[in-house]
């Protein structure tokens, strides 16, 4: 079935209106070992101790490419895992890390430096003198494409119309939203906000106030798709 045009609904007050996609790659990185006892088995490869060491070489590489003169790009390491009890050498340690560019040269290129940088870290913890060695595997879980739209196509400026008919002040930017395939494959696509005010986001200290009437949004979402349609007058 062909898509004619996408609408999304994300965060953001009434008048957020992304019309280009941000780009993300995201792994989970699973490091593997024999595991035992924490003192019977002292010196034995410890999957924690060789995540502490991809961390930081990835971290240090990373830090250095994106402090560059480019395009903003970021990383972040967002969940680690594994381990059974305190006294014991884990047999399993996990991380899972995100990756974000504007530029699709620069996303691939972040995305190198991670591959490379588990290697190394891993090469480099299993000569270090540990008994046995970890072995690793990489899971791609998620990939974004970045793309952006014309502020001048059909939607965009019907979408701009309806937010100020909603006495909205129209704001075009750039988000990692439902919006970034079907912006990366050239297809009509806007993604406005839910409405209301927040902060923090993602922090402990995230909030939410809902100090917009809820159903402004929602019948901005409605006029926009009819006009899309062809059913508005």
């Amino acid at each position: 079935m062909k898509i004619d045009s996408w609408i999304a609904i994300d965060g953001g007050s009434m008048g957020r209106i992304s019309n280009a996609g941000l780009g993300s790659k995201r792994y989970k990185l699973i490091i593997k070992g024999k595991g035992g006892h924490s003192w019977g088995a002292f010196g034995l490869a410890n999957p924690h101790h060789a995540l502490g060491k991809a961390i930081d070489v990835f971290s240090k590489e990373a830090w250095a490419y994106t402090s560059g003169d480019i395009p903003k790009t970021s990383f972040n390491v967002g969940r680690i895992g594994g381990g059974t009890s305190v006294n014991s050498i884990p047999f399993e340690s996990w991380m899972e890390v995100d990756m974000r560019a504007i530029s699709p040269k620069n996303l691939d290129e972040i995305e190198e430096i991670f591959k490379s940088s588990i290697e190394k870290a891993i090469k480099e913890y299993n000569a270090s003198g540990i008994e046995g060695e970890v072995t690793y595997e990489l899971i791609k879980i998620g990939d974004r494409p970045s793309g952006e739209l014309s502020s001048d196509i059909p939607l965009v400026q019907r979408s701009m119309a309806a937010t100020e008919y909603f006495g909205g002040t129209p704001s075009l930017g750039r988000g990692s939203t439902n919006i970034n395939i079907p912006v990366s494959k050239g297809i009509p696509a806007v993604c406005i906000g839910r409405g209301g005010s927040g902060g923090g986001a993602h922090s402990l200290h995230e909030w939410y106030l809902n100090d917009e009437p809820s159903e402004e949004s929602i019948k901005l979402a409605l006029l926009i798709t009819l006009a899309q349609a062809g059913l508005s007058k």
